[in-house]
Parts: structure tokens; C-alpha cells; sequence
């Protein structure tokens, strides 16, 4: 089971950079596949004017519980391996995810109902032990929460989405490389984050 969540983890995090760099280009087109592979907030948002109600709540609530779920159980079996993995993926902890731990620290069952999409949040609260039925009645609470605020957002600023999609057509596949570009130089500088190396029992 462990050897399965961890390399779920490895298949989400690959995935997720896939959808992440190709979402500019392909969220209006075909939404719900940049939303099984990604559903970061700025795809979840994006998609919005561009597909219906069930597939996005569906699949958003899937996609993003999976990663919750998967990342909870990774934190509370492996804890500080875990946490040092994480640290040596952004070598330096940058200010966010400090902020972030000492704010899951203090906050407790509360960050998941803030931040439901946050990976180090839900880490966070696996490696503190949290109850995992506690901890998904609140993921769910916090991820359909989400949904619905991102959603209602999406819809009050559709306009502005279509004209910035719009905006980008013609550049839409050049903005796509140099994510790429830049997601392959960020690896060049650490180890794969889809390789979670000595997490494996």
C-alpha cells in the first residue's frame, strides 16, 4: 500500500506539471483533460466559461482529494523523510512554505479548510498525525468549498478570462515551451518530483 500511494504521488506530480504548462493552451479547448491532469487554481478558474457544471465539480473534487489524500498518508508514514524531501525539491525553503508550516502548525485542522489544494498543508497534517477520517471530511469540505467559490468566480469574470485567452492564441504554444523551458531547468538544479527518492520502504 505505501509503495502504491508513493508512486500515485510520483504519477500526480508529473501529471500536475504537465497540465500546469499546457493549461494556457488548451483550457478552452479541451478543459476537462487539463483538469485531470492539472487542477490548479489558475485551471480551475480558467476552465470555468469553457465547461459544464458536473465534469468540473467531478473531476476538480477527484482530482484534487487524490493529491490530498495521497500526500496525508505519504507525510504520516514517512514525517521528517517526507519533509525533507520537499525541502531538497526547493533546495532553500522559500518564504511560502515556511510561512505556510508554521501557519498548518498553529492553524491545525483549519489550513485544510483554508488551503484544501495545498500539497504541503495536507504533508503537513499527515506528518502531525491528524485522524485520517477527520482529515478527509475536512479535505472534502475544503476542496467542494473551493470549487464553488472558484467557480462562481470564474463565471463573474468570464469576460476577462475569454479576452485573456484570447490575448494569448496566437502566443499560446510559445508561452507552453518556455514553461517547459523553465520546469526543465528547475529539475536541472534538483532531484525529479517524480522521483521521491528514499520514501520507498
Amino acid at each position: 500500500m505505501r509503495k502504491l500511494v508513493v508512486t500515485l504521488t510520483s504519477v500526480l506530480f508529473i501529471c500536475g506539471t504537465i497540465g500546469s504548462n499546457i493549461g494556457p493552451a488548451l483550457v478552452d479547448e479541451h478543459p476537462v483533460f487539463v483538469l485531470l491532469l492539472s487542477a490548479r487554481n489558475r485551471n480551475l478558474f480558467g476552465s470555468v466559461p469553457f465547461i459544464d457544471p458536473l465534469p468540473y465539480f467531478v473531476i476538480g473534487f477527484v482530482r484534487l482529494m487524490l493529491a490530498a489524500m495521497a500526500l496525508f498518508f505519504v507525510g504520516r508514514w514517512y514525517g521528517d523523510r517526507a519533509l525533507n524531501w520537499v525541502s531538497g525539491q526547493v533546495k532553500e525553503m522559500p518564504a511560502i512554505y515556511r510561512w505556510t508550516e508554521r501557519a498548518t502548525a498553529r492553524a491545525g485542522w483549519l489550513a485544510i479548510l483554508l488551503m484544501p489544494g495545498s500539497n504541503i498543508v495536507c504533508l503537513l497534517l499527515g506528518h502531525h498525525r491528524m485522524d485520517p477520517r477527520r482529515f478527509g471530511a475536512l479535505a472534502c469540505a475544503g476542496v467542494a468549498l473551493k470549487l464553488v467559490v472558484l467557480y462562481i468566480g470564474g463565471h463573474i469574470f468570464e469576460d476577462q478570462i475569454r479576452s485573456v485567452l484570447s490575448f494569448i492564441e496566437s502566443y499560446q504554444w510559445w508561452i507552453v515551451i518556455a514553461l517547459f523551458a523553465i520546469t526543465i531547468a528547475q529539475s536541472a538544479r534538483r532531484k525529479s518530483p517524480g522521483s521521491p527518492e528514499g520514501l520507498a520502504p
